[in-house]
């Protein structure tokens, strides 16, 4: 059995793996806030979808990748997904100090209170919390 201390940072790491090699989908681990992370990123448009599989013994999260352009000039629509919360080193932020992604071409990933959102919708809740990761 294979145990991760960060179980965020592998399925990130799993995601960027996939698209450097150009897979057209990759296999996590299921958790609740993994199913969020790969829930928002379908609703921001960087997947294409993503769907629970009923694997034995540990089911995984099936996410279909997205990529643009031509066959032979294919690029992800990731071009980085960056940790910011560590198991070491948590960072959490107030409604007022949420981070604006690349002038608002990225997301912030965010856990609060009322759940996993981005950064946008945090403001608009008007909560704040654990930033998670950025995704552009």
């Amino acid at each position: 059995m294979n145990t991760t201390n960060d179980p965020i940072a592998d399925m990130l790491t799993r995601v960027r793996n996939a698209l450097l090699a150009k897979h057209r989908e990759v296999a996590v681990p299921v958790s609740k806030i993994k199913l969020e992370i790969a829930r928002i990123l379908k609703e921001e448009g960087y997947v294409e979808d993503y769907s629970m599989g009923e694997e034995s013994p540990v089911p995984m999260i099936h996410i279909s990748l997205k990529y643009h352009g031509s066959r032979r000039t294919r690029r992800p629509v990731i071009t980085k997904l960056q940790r910011i919360s560590k198991p070491g080193r948590r960072v959490y932020r107030k409604r007022s100090d949420l981070p604006i992604v690349l002038s608002g071409t990225g997301i912030a990933i965010v856990t609060t209170p009322k759940g996993v959102m981005t950064a946008q919708q945090a403001r608009k809740e008007g909560v704040g919390g654990e930033v998670l990761c950025y995704v552009w």
